[in-house]
């Protein structure tokens, strides 16, 4: 038997001994290759805090002292610890889930994967266990250096540095990445740390010299110890972090696990708020991984564990249609320029980047900065791209609504992810964003059906001067463009019985102008005379849609967003507005965090798909 399987809880993993520990973090590394590779997950991150997470585990008593992890992504050492180790499952329907849950174990706490929140969450945490009286219970939030670049994680700083006796130790994950590697002041700040080690071995060289320097040696020491904070800017510059008021411990080197207990003790012990700066090799031990220069395999589908290449070659996604489209622009406007939080790659401005390097902007995990600044850039003649996951947008409302919309920035948001995403869970579902952008005035929002829309709606919105744009498109395979039958103005018709007459007028919103022909064509099958459209142009609803509907008996949306505020819901809104009373029937997602499951499971589930909704207008139009 190895020792993983010997590991039911973090007590088991206390009873082993220090000369255990490196066969256990290979045991566990070698697991997470297996298993993950047949599953897909996120693999490099997790080979990077194997120790990290052993030592936090035997330092701290979890449950009953907390252990935060910024993002989530990186717990499937903590899930193995705890006792979960069936992975055959993981990120699927009854398995378990990418990130922390609270559903699976009590040692799980945040479930949120928005990154640069634990540290308010720990602060909250500690604090209510203080006032309390619970004195005895620690707690521990651990936040990478990519999450750092967040603004609202040193808002936390800022007030736990204020409290002197506060019980919380923050372990900072220092891998020189989030997904690509870690840019801006922070990340050099970070680099120089790594490289000026020499503090504390300059102190120990003076105290052991000058202490055998007769007469003048002890009185020399006392004055370069004094001198301590002078020294400290001179060779090991975190003064920013002890002049915040925080004690600092490090850098550790995250993989000798004895360091990193030996620091995580002393920060136990302080009585007050510590910084433990731990340094990890994302991808720690699989080669596949530390030669991916890219992002060390953040994220992977299933692949073979011996070469880290996939079994399959994917298609042809949706974010490729705008990485190429972006490329085009750039050739033809020297005033687009784009801006991303730290997902250059994933949302696919890799192109343009390489293209036009001058010409992108990495703000890291800032999402709220990068909108505001965007709309300076507007001001300044420049038309800013924004592009992040769809469910980033909630981050930065605020900017969105007031220095972009507010202001008349000619900006373009493109949301990547948009809609059901599934597997990744609650928190990445991009549901949100069309009700968000409902609510914002002078907002224009397309939802392209297929790449060939990605494509001349990017190049619709980059035309917008006076307004932001969104675009919004989903994860997977791009799949065949879907032929309009005809235009109707701006609305483009997909499928007509009759131009005479329309029991039904099937509204399909994106990626479900597909869905709503399908419906069309098996209700026509049954004898109603149907008329299915794509609007391209969602919001605002466009009078040309609206003069559709008036010559139909009923009106049916389909979209991938809330049901609560969405395309649906302003189309009922400009219909009653018109003077029209038609029945408008809502088909989308309810107001609830849906779990972590396929993307087919999801919508199964919804009945958003073809034959449930089909089955669901026939009932009726009776």
């Amino acid at each position: 038997m190895g020792l993983l399987e010997t590991i039911a809880s973090p007590a088991d993993l206390k009873a082993l001994t220090p000369a255990q520990l490196p066969a256990l973090a290979e045991e566990i590394r070698t697991f997470l290759v297996t298993e993950v590779s047949k599953t897909g997950g996120h693999l490099g991150p997790n080979l990077g805090v194997v120790e990290l997470t052993i030592a936090l585990h035997r330092v701290f008593d979890s449950p009953k002292d907390t252990i935060v992890f910024d993002t989530g992504h990186q717990s499937y050492v903590h899930k193995l610890l705890t006792g979960r180790h069936d992975f055959s499952r993981l990120k699927k329907s009854g398995g378990l889930s990418g990130y922390p849950s609270r559903a699976e174990s009590e040692h799980d706490v945040v479930e949120n994967s928005h990154a640069s929140t634990a540290l308010s969450w720990a602060d909250g945490i500690a604090k209510a266990r203080r006032l309390r009286g619970e004195r005895g219970r620690h707690t521990v939030a651990v936040i990478g250096d990519g999450a750092l670049t967040g603004g609202m994680a040193w808002e936390a700083i800022n007030n736990i540095a204020a409290d002197k006796d506060l019980p919380l130790t923050i372990v900072v994950n220092d891998n020189e990445r989030s997904y690509a590697p870690t840019i801006g002041g922070l990340a050099e700040h970070l680099a120089t740390l790594r490289t000026t080690r020499g503090y504390e071995r300059f102190l120990d060289w003076g105290k052991s010299t000058l202490s055998r320097t007769p007469v003048v040696g002890g009185a020399m020491y006392e004055t370069l110890h004094g001198m301590k904070k002078g020294i400290k800017d001179i060779v090991a510059p975190q003064g920013m972090f002890e002049d915040l008021g925080l004690k600092y411990l490090g850098p550790v080197d995250g993989h000798d696990e004895q360091a990193v207990e030996q620091a995580l003790r002393r920060a136990r012990s302080f009585g007050g708020p510590v910084l433990v700066h731990v340094i990890t090799q994302k991808g720690r031990g699989y080669a596949p991984a530390l030669n991916d220069e890219a992002d060390r395999m953040h994220g992977i589908g299933k692949i073979n564990p011996e070469t880290g290449l996939p079994f399959e070659v994917s298609g042809r996604i949706w974010t490729d249609e705008f990485n190429d489209e972006m490329v085009a622009v750039g050739r033809e406007r020297d005033d687009v320029v784009a801006l991303t939080a730290a997902m250059l790659i994933p949302v696919g401005l890799d192109g343009f980047a390489a293209a036009y390097p001058d010409r992108v902007f990495d703000v890291g995990i800032a999402e709220q900065h990068a909108v505001t600044m965007a709309s300076g850039l507007a001001y300044a003649g420049m038309h800013p791209v924004v592009a992040v996951y769809a469910t980033f947008l909630n981050r930065a409302f605020d900017q969105l609504l007031m220095d972009a919309a507010l202001h008349h920035a000619g900006v373009t948001f493109v949301l990547d992810r948009a809609g059901v995403t599934g597997s990744d869970g609650a928190s990445h579902n991009g549901m949100w964003d069309m009700t968000l952008g409902s609510i914002v005035p002078g907002l224009r929002l397309a939802a392209p059906r297929d790449g060939q829309q990605v494509r001349l709606q990017l190049r619709e919105a980059l035309e917008v001067s006076d307004a932001p744009t969104v675009l919004r498109f989903p994860k997977g395979d791009v799949g065949q463009a879907v032929p309009s039958v005809r235009t109707h103005g701006s609305v483009d018709v997909l499928h007509e019985t009759s131009a005479d007459s329309c029991e039904l007028l099937v509204v399909g919103v994106g990626v479900f102008a597909s869905l709503a022909v399908d419906v069309a064509a098996k209700l026509e099958a049954q004898g109603h005379s149907v008329t299915a459209v794509d609007p391209r142009w969602v919001l605002p609803v466009s009078d040309d849609l609206v003069e559709l509907a008036r010559s139909a008996g009923a009106v049916a949306v389909v979209e991938d967003n809330l049901v609560s505020g969405g395309i649906g819901a302003a189309v009922t809104l400009a219909l009653r507005q018109a003077g029209l009373d038609v029945p408008v029937h809502l088909h989308g997602i309810p107001k609830q965090f849906l779990h972590h499951a396929s993307r087919g499971e999801l919508l199964e589930e919804l009945g958003l798909t073809a034959d449930a909704v089909a089955t669901s207008l026939a009932e009726r139009l009776r």
